[in-house]
């Protein structure tokens, strides 16, 4: 019997999901569904909650201390993601810096939507 991947069984249901439509759509049609489904997923700022902000803060003042590379994820209209070692946090200003292979980049904190130290 061949095995076939891309069979996805919900319940009572077999589906193959959209693989099955692909083969009757132009390939422009795949490319502007495939456009269109990256952009709804990034569409949205997400919402952080205080626990959610706190964990942030904690890693990110952790990072500080221990002056290691972390990941900065920030919300500028959509996700962008930024890796470097944070050199200074002003909490006066609400501003973090960062230094990204020399270059020194500043974000504010409502701008911030995850941090994650990395090796």
């Amino acid at each position: 019997m061949k095995l076939n991947r891309q069979l996805k069984v919900n319940g009572q249901i077999k589906d193959r999901g959209t693989i099955k439509w692909t083969a009757m759509m132009l390939p422009e049609h795949v490319q502007m569904l495939r456009d269109w489904q990256k952009h709804e997923r990034s569409d949205a700022r997400p919402y952080l909650d205080e626990f959610d902000l706190e964990a942030l803060y904690e890693e990110i003042h952790l990072a500080y201390r221990r002056q290691c590379l972390v990941e900065i994820q920030v919300w500028q209209e959509e996700a962008q993601a930024f890796t470097g070692v944070v050199t200074a946090i002003d909490l006066r200003l609400k501003m973090l810096s960062l230094d990204s292979s020399g270059n020194v980049l500043k974000f504010s904190f409502d701008d911030i939507i995850g941090a994650a130290m990395r090796e």
